[in-house]
């Protein structure tokens, strides 16, 4: 049956739907990965779990299965041990487009896309692999589920690199991005600032294409830096225009 697993319990058959499995056997891939999913899953083939019955028709022969039901006293207690701001350590159990599957002793966690690290992720694949041992630290806990960072275990190194500059400074910066609204120049390994559109010299008719190419550097001038909110504002140095 598609979504679910045949399970035997004392000579009579029943369904385990995947999305009862427990966050140590439940696979988590990305939408476009179901072969993987598959192989994951014929894994389970011989093993014991231990379930609770969810649903039982004699007249319709349906007996169904919960894995996550079965353990879920037991993960209670361990949710209670748990806090905020706690380091854990985990199992990466899925890697999807959004961010990383984590067991924590049987506790599902994610760590989100936007917590694997400082810098832009792009591909949470490019960080870790499935079977992975990881450090994390709990941001929030939910019902049933903890979110995770990464990148919260270590310093944030934008706070550490924006120190060197200041309003007016000139620097010297590479194109990273283009966008109708102004470009996004890496001025340091980890601290990325904005040249709006209205400092191109066309006010905001000006075209950033026209401007700017991606990977080329140029000079530009700090005129503002907000650390509360990590923006940094550009503009093109007067010598630079075109």
């Amino acid at each position: 049956k598609r979504g679910c697993v045949l399970v035997g319990a004392d000579g009579v058959r029943g369904f385990l739907p995947v999305c009862s499995l427990s966050t140590e056997h439940e696979p988590r891939v990305g939408s476009n990965e179901k072969d993987e999913s598959h192989q994951r899953l014929n894994v389970l083939i011989g093993q014991t779990l231990k379930v609770r019955i969810l649903e039982c028709d004699r007249k319709a022969n349906k007996l169904i299965f919960s894995e996550k039901e079965a353990i879920k006293d037991g993960l209670s207690a361990r949710f209670e041990k748990l806090t905020v701001g706690d380091s854990v350590k985990g199992v990466v159990t899925g890697v999807v487009d959004f961010g990383i599957f984590v067991n924590v002793e049987g506790i599902e966690g994610l760590v989100h896309i936007s917590e694997i690290s400082w810098e832009r992720v792009n591909n949470p694949n490019d960080y870790v692999k499935v079977g992975q041992t990881i450090d994390a630290k709990i941001i929030a806990i939910d019902k049933d589920r903890l979110s995770l960072s990464i990148k919260q275990l270590t310093q944030d190194p934008w706070m550490t690199e924006v120190d060197q500059f200041k309003p007016g400074d000139k620097v010297e910066g590479t194109v990273t991005r283009i966008t109708p609204f102004g470009a996004f120049i890496q001025i340091s390994p980890a601290v990325e600032a904005l040249v709006h559109v209205s400092e191109l010299g066309g006010g905001d008719d000006a075209d950033p294409e026209k401007v700017f190419t991606l990977n080329e550097r140029k000079e530009f001038v700090v005129l503002d830096i907000e650390k509360d909110s990590r923006k940094i504002s550009l503009s093109l140095n007067n010598k630079a225009k075109k």
